[in-house]
């Protein structure tokens, strides 16, 4: 891991865990728009401490402190996915993660001691691995834990926040949609205690209107409520909108449904959406930032603004696919796949997933991606895969036996002077 001074400025492209980051960038912006100095109290504790050895079976080789669950799951959930079979050791160690209470935290060093009060509980690390074991098969106790624990901290809007107890945010409200999704469950149906509302009303509460500017109708913020638009937060939201996860099965070239943007008539407000309505015009507010960019996304990391944000188009092109815009998504796909594969190996396993994943959702081989193997060098970042058998060209064998946040709070203490996943998701400057 870079020192953070350094790192806080290659963040975009390097770090492996670039979509924490993020989303801890847009919650640095928001607590400057409050005025607040602090982080709020959830934050007050760190994670598990840094390892002196990196633990058997996980991917990648930077400190899993603050990511390693994360990019675990997005690591054996791409590989599920394009036919490759994980290795044993790498979902021992996955599942080997969970606390008792069926969370899941960014990494436990000690994972055979229980997990406290003091432990760092992570709603978007553990809605990450709800997905990557309900995919992989052979885990559904400890799914069904998980899911449990995320029910039992849904806010009363019904949303969710990255650390329970805290305001929801449209980042933590797509990735548990996603779960709940993989998981078996109509998020639909999910209800808070207090109120009844569903995650999708939580969800759509952060989408800018009418009363927006006309460029920035149909897209999310990452909290405040009439804040800035963010692409990062608007790429989750399009795609946890229509119940979807990490994994978009691809619809073919012939599902091409026209970008829709949200429109005003007559200077009134259009009612409140429904979600399909509200991805639809989430959709529409990425296409154009892609096409004002020339089809990359930029960066909302402090000194980084004029970067491309890789893995934030990655997360468009999924969401495009999602909504089955798939001309749209041809389009910055074909900027990564000119530009992905050498981010992708500055940033580790996690950057390779989601390239991964970008190419599955748009129906294009990863295996033959801009020149780059994906799936050749994802596997190459952590023990070697069980198996890779496919069936029908494309689906393979499962196995049936079986942001990060803190980091980039502590960059934003290292540059706190000049700042005000927590400045685009999880930005001083918002898309």
């Amino acid at each position: 891991m870079a020192p953070m001074a350094s790192m806080a400025q290659q963040a975009p492209l390097t770090h492996p865990a670039a979509f924490l980051a993020r989303r801890a960038a847009t919650a640095l912006a928001a607590a400057v728009v409050l005025g607040t100095a602090a982080a709020p109290a959830a934050y007050a504790d760190a994670p598990s401490a840094s390892p002196k050895k990196l633990p058997d079976g996980l991917y990648g080789t930077t400190d899993p402190k603050f990511d390693g669950v994360w990019r675990q799951s997005l690591v054996l959930l791409a590989q599920d996915t394009v036919g490759v079979r994980p290795a044993a050791s790498a979902v021992h160690w996955l599942a080997g993660q969970q606390c008792a209470d069926g969370s899941f935290t960014a990494f436990r060093a000690e994972p055979g001691k229980p997990c406290d009060a003091k432990t760092m509980r992570d709603t978007n690390q553990t809605a990450a691995a709800v997905q990557a074991l309900a995919a992989l098969g052979g885990h559904g106790d400890a799914v069904r834990k998980a899911v449990g624990w995320l029910k039992s901290v849904q806010n009363d809007d019904g949303g969710w926040s990255s650390m329970p107890g805290s305001a929801s945010d449209a980042n933590s409200t797509s990735v548990v949609i996603g779960a709940l999704a993989a998981a078996g469950e109509k998020p639909q149906s999910v209800t808070s205690k207090k109120g009844g509302k569903t995650p999708y009303d939580g969800l759509l509460t952060f989408q800018l209107g009418c009363d927006a500017k006309e460029g920035e109708r149909g897209a999310f913020t990452f909290q405040l409520k009439g804040a800035a638009p963010n692409a990062d937060a608007t790429a989750a939201a399009a795609t946890g909108a229509l119940g979807k996860g990490f994994v978009v099965a691809p619809a073919g070239a012939r599902a091409n449904t026209p970008v829709k943007p949200l429109t005003c008539k007559d200077g009134e407000g259009e009612k409140k959406g429904e979600p399909a309505q509200a991805a639809a015009g989430g959709g529409a507010y990425l296409v154009a930032q892609l096409d004002k960019n020339g089809q990359h996304l930029l960066s909302a990391m402090p000194g980084a603004e004029k970067q491309p944000d890789v893995g934030n188009t990655a997360d468009a092109v999924v969401a495009l696919a999602a909504g089955g815009h798939a001309a749209a998504a041809a389009k910055p796909l074909k900027w990564l796949e000119k530009n992905g594969a050498d981010w992708a190996k500055q940033s580790g396993p996690a950057a390779y997933a989601q390239l991964v994943l970008a190419a599955h959702a748009s129906g294009t081989d990863p295996r033959s991606f801009g020149g780059t193997d994906l799936v050749a060098k994802l596997n190459a970042t952590g023990p070697k895969p069980a198996a890779a058998q496919k069936k029908d060209g494309e689906d393979a064998a499962k196995d049936g036996g079986g942001i990060g946040l803190w980091w980039v709070i502590g960059v934003g203490l290292a540059i706190g002077a000049g700042i005000g996943f927590l400045l685009s998701s999880r930005k001083k400057n918002q898309l």
